[in-house]
């Protein structure tokens, strides 16, 4: 699943009359005037959106761990591919934030994500509570992935937003590219549940009625 990349650059405003960021705040703001000429964060906003940051690299690191055990899971072919096409997709992901990192002037740093570490736990229950080599355990770990998937989409369309507002476009261009790729996945899951898994587990357990 090729990505489609998008810019989405906002125009910059006015120059901003808050007062000069820390150390930490510095490198960020230099490097936005630089890239737009007149707009930088505040220092709070500036924290929040690294913070932001810092939190879906920690998500994104952790995903690569939870993926093959998934593909391992699942019960047909097609969603073993998904999932194993989704992992290179992550680990290219860790690497442009890696690369925001760097445009922003800071050292990549992982902050604890406690939204994904729920999302995995709850993606292993599923797992322990669906039958082996079952069609239904393919419905409940789609429906897990694409809580993932969602959680995904809503902070990297955030943080997108955020950068183009302060006209961050590099930054912007990165994580509008993991943005499109995210919501393909979640597209690819959904075509996946609809044409093929929902149908054949909804016959599961009907010769055993019969």
């Amino acid at each position: 699943m090729a990505p489609h990349t998008k810019s989405r650059t906002a125009a910059a405003g006015k120059t901003d009359s808050s007062p000069k960021a820390g150390n930490d705040g510095k490198a960020m703001s230099k490097n936005s005037e630089q890239q737009s000429g007149t707009q930088h964060m505040g220092t709070e906003l500036e924290k929040f959106f690294l913070e932001a940051l810092k939190d879906i690299y920690w998500a994104e690191k952790h995903l690569t761990k939870a993926l093959p055990k998934m593909a391992k899971a699942a019960t047909t072919e097609e969603l073993q591919e998904a999932f194993e096409g989704h992992l290179m997709q992550t680990e290219e992901h860790v690497n442009r934030l890696e690369q925001v990192f760097q445009v922003l002037g800071h050292k990549a740093q992982a902050k604890k994500c406690d939204a994904m570490e729920g999302l995995l736990k709850e993606a292993d229950s599923m797992i322990d509570e669906t039958e082996d080599g079952t069609i239904t355990r393919d419905v409940a770990l789609i429906m897990a992935a694409q809580k993932v998937e969602h959680y995904e989409i809503a902070t990297y369309g955030g943080l997108v937003t955020l950068a183009g507002t302060y006209n961050l476009s590099e930054a912007a261009d990165l994580l509008q590219q993991t943005l499109d790729e995210e919501k393909e996945t979640d597209e690819n899951l959904t075509y996946i549940a609809e044409n093929h898994v929902n149908h054949d587990a909804g016959k599961e357990g009907e010769d055993d009625e019969a």
